[in-house]
C-alpha cells in the first residue's frame, strides 16, 4: 500500500495547489471587458434587463435614420450569452419608427416594455410569449399659465412622448422618464392611462431629457439623469447632462430635485446602475464618448472607462455608445447600441466586471429574506473615558458589503474589501450610543455599545 500512498500524496498536494492557484489565475481586473453576446437583427439594443434567475434580456431599438419599420424583437440570452429565444413585437404601428427597451419585471418574472409606436407599455411574459398592453403615453403640450399642471410639460418644444426607462414605486406605481418631452410619468397601480408626475425645466434637454431612473433602497427616493438640460440655461449648461435625486413624499407627490452630479458638455448620460456602495455606474452616449463613468453617493467622479474617449476598451469590439448598464453580481452588462454607426458588428451586450455588487432592484412583493443590510461590532461595551478601537462589520445578504459608511461617536470610516471598518472613539457619558451604516445616503442598518460609568478607585 505504500507505492500508492506516495502518488496519490502527491496527487492530493497538485490538486490543491491547483485549487488554491484557481482563483488568481480566474481573477478579473476592474473594468475587464469581453463580448458576451452579438444581438440580432434589427439591431440597436439600448437596455437591458437581468432577471433574478440570471436570464439577459435585450430590445432593439430605434436607428438613426428612423427606417425601422418592422417588427422590434426581445432576445433572451444564458448568463453565458447563449441565445435561449426570440420575441417578436406584436401590435406596434405600422409604417412608424419601431424600438422597446424592457425596462421593469414584476414578482411573477412577467416583462414590462416601453415601445415608442405606440407609445406603452407592453407586457410580455418571457414563459408563454403573451404579450398585452400595460400602460399608455400620450403627447402632452409645453406648460403655459392657463393650463392644468396635470397635463403639460416644461419644454419650449412641442415633442411626442419617448418613454425611456423605468423604476416601480412601493405602492405598485410605475415612474416613466420621458426622454423628449422632459415629464416623469406615473402608470397607476395595475396600469392604465399614465400621468405626469413630475416636469421641471431643468430635465428639458429638448430632444435629449430624462433617461435612466431607479427607486433608491431607502424606497422613497428616486435617482434619474438626464442627457442634457435645461434648454433655457446659458451654454454650455445646456448641453451637459446631469444625475438627479427626487424624493417620492408620503403623500405621494414629488419632492425638492436635487442634482448630484453634472457630465460635460454633449457627454449624454443614459443608463445607470447603483452598486450597494451607492456608487453610480453611468453609461455615456453621446457622440465620441464612448466611456463608463462611476460617481460616488456624494456626487464625485471616481473613475472613467477607458480613460479616453477612443472607445478602446480591450474586447475585439469598442465602445460604440454604450447606452445602458445592469448590474449581475459583480458584474455589469453593458449595451453596445451603436446608434450613428450603425456598425452591426457592433450590436452587442458586454460584460464589464465592477469589482463590487450591484443593490437589490426594487419590484412589488417580491421577498427580499436573506438579503437585508446587518452592522455588527466588537467590542458592544466600554467604559466612559476610555478610548478604544471599534471594528465593525457590515453586510448584505450575509455577504461583506464594500464602501458603505460607518459612523460611530462622531467619526466614520468606509468599510474595505470584505465589509470591515475600525473607527477608535471615546465618550465622556454612559449610556447606549448607536453606530450607523449607510449605503447610497441612506441609513440602513444600525447596532449599538454600551457605555458604562467609570469605575471609581478606592
Amino acid at each position: 500500500m505504500r507505492s500508492l500512498r506516495a502518488p496519490a500524496a502527491l496527487l492530493a498536494a497538485g490538486l490543491a495547489l491547483a485549487l488554491a492557484l484557481a482563483p488568481a489565475a480566474c481573477a478579473r481586473n476592474r473594468f475587464d471587458t469581453r463580448v458576451l453576446a452579438h444581438v440580432g437583427s434589427p439591431g440597436y439594443p439600448a437596455l437591458s434587463l437581468v432577471a433574478p434567475d440570471r436570464t439577459i434580456y435585450v430590445g432593439t431599438f430605434t436607428n438613426a435614420s428612423g427606417s425601422d419599420t418592422g417588427p422590434s424583437k426581445v432576445f433572451a440570452y444564458s448568463p453565458k450569452g447563449k441565445l435561449l429565444r426570440t420575441y417578436v413585437i406584436k401590435g406596434q404601428t405600422p409604417g412608424s419608427a419601431h424600438g422597446v427597451q424592457v425596462a421593469a419585471i414584476d414578482k411573477r418574472g412577467v416583462l414590462y416594455l416601453l415601445d415608442q409606436n405606440p407609445s406603452r407599455v407592453l407586457r410580455l411574459n418571457p414563459r408563454t410569449g403573451r404579450q398585452s398592453t400595460y400602460g399608455t403615453f400620450f403627447d402632452v403640450p409645453p406648460c403655459v399659465p392657463a393650463t392644468p399642471p396635470a397635463d403639460c410639460s416644461d419644454t419650449v418644444m412641442d415633442n411626442p412622448p419617448e418613454p425611456d426607462y423605468a423604476a416601480w414605486g412601493t405602492d405598485g406605481a410605475m415612474y416613466v422618464t420621458d426622454y423628449q418631452q422632459a415629464v416623469v410619468w406615473r402608470v397607476p397601480p395595475g396600469g392604465g392611462r399614465a400621468h405626469v408626475w413630475f416636469t421641471d425645466p431643468r430635465l428639458d434637454g429638448s430632444l435629449f431629457g430624462p433617461a435612466g431612473i431607479i427607486l433608491m433602497p431607502d424606497h422613497r427616493t428616486l435617482m434619474l439623469d438626464t442627457s442634457a438640460g435645461g434648454a433655457t440655461s446659458p451654454p454650455p449648461d445646456s448641453t451637459t447632462g446631469e444625475l438627479y435625486k427626487l424624493p417620492i413624499l408620503p403623500n405621494g407627490r414629488p419632492g425638492t430635485l436635487t442634482k448630484l452630479w453634472e457630465s460635460g458638455p454633449t457627454e449624454g448620460p443614459d443608463g445607470f446602475a447603483l452598486a450597494r456602495s451607492g456608487n453610480v455606474y453611468m453609461a455615456l452616449v453621446g457622440p465620441n464618448v464612448n466611456q463608463l463613468v462611476v460617481i460616488s453617493p456624494t456626487g464625485t467622479e471616481l473613475a472613467r472607462f477607458p480613460t479616453d474617449m477612443s472607445g478602446n476598451n480591450g474586447s475585439p469590439v469598442p465602445f460604440d455608445e454604450p447606452s445602458s448598464v445592469q448590474f449581475d453580481g459583480r458584474r455589469m452588462i453593458v449595451t453596445n447600441d451603436a446608434f450613428f454607426s450603425g456598425d452591426p458588428s457592433h450590436f452587442v451586450i458586454f460584460d464589464v466586471w465592477a469589482g463590487e455588487p450591484g443593490a437589490p432592484v426594487f419590484v412589488p412583493g417580491r421577498k427580499a429574506a436573506g438579503r437585508r443590510y446587518r452592522l455588527t461590532v466588537r467590542p458592544r461595551k466600554t467604559t466612559v473615558g476610555d478610548s478604544r478601537s471599534f471594528r465593525f462589520h457590515a453586510t448584505h445578504g450575509g455577504a461583506g458589503l464594500r464602501g458603505a459608511l460607518v459612523t460611530f461617536g462622531g467619526t466614520s470610516a468606509r468599510t474595505g474589501r470584505h465589509g470591515y471598518a475600525t473607527l477608535v472613539v471615546g465618550f465622556e457619558h454612559r449610556g447606549r450610543k448607536t453606530a450607523t451604516l449607510t449605503v447610497a445616503g441612506m441609513v440602513v442598518a444600525r447596532t449599538h455599545v454600551q457605555v458604562a460609568p467609570e469605575s471609581q478607585g478606592d
